[in-house]
């Protein structure tokens, strides 16, 4: 696969049905190995092991529904009152994070409105912070530590 601008972590892979899959930590089992998912699971262990988001606050691959349409959203971060507070869209090393893929992840946010959002191809990583008051957004220099998020 590729190398990413992740840390390293413990990958477990296995084959089933002569395809690779590779262990899905939040949904508790082994999942297709693409390039998206390489750098889901890279992200998620970021997250979990160097930023202190709890595995029991996130989900991967949430469905959003808008009338007869359903959406797939890669991962959110929930608060404890389970109210969703980051949305995360991940895409293959070999595609670039363009203004499309930000399009996609506001329409996204359109039905969660949370205060996060992140894009990632895993070589590159954009978090910004939504100011629902004022109508913006600010790009953030680095991706917050969850007990940064947990204080607001």
């Amino acid at each position: 696969m590729y190398r990413l601008n992740l840390p390293q972590y413990e990958i477990k892979i296995a084959n089933h049905g002569g395809r690779p899959n590779i262990l899905d930590t939040l949904r508790r089992r082994y999942v297709s190995l693409t390039p998206e998912e390489w750098v889901r699971q890279h992200f998620v262990h970021f997250l979990i092991e160097h930023k202190g988001y709890p595995p029991s606050l996130m989900a991967n691959e949430v469905e959003l529904r808008v009338g007869d349409k359903r959406l797939r959203c890669d991962s959110v971060l929930y608060n404890g009152a389970a109210q969703p507070v980051m949305l995360i869209e991940y895409k293959a090393p070999t595609v670039p994070l363009s203004q499309k893929v930000f399009d996609q992840i506001t329409v996204y946010n359109m039905l969660m409105h949370v205060d996060y959002l992140i894009v990632s191809n895993g070589l590159e990583h954009y978090c910004c912070r939504m100011d629902y008051e004022n109508r913006t957004y600010a790009f953030l220099k680095d991706i917050p530590d969850y007990a940064d998020i947990a204080q607001k």
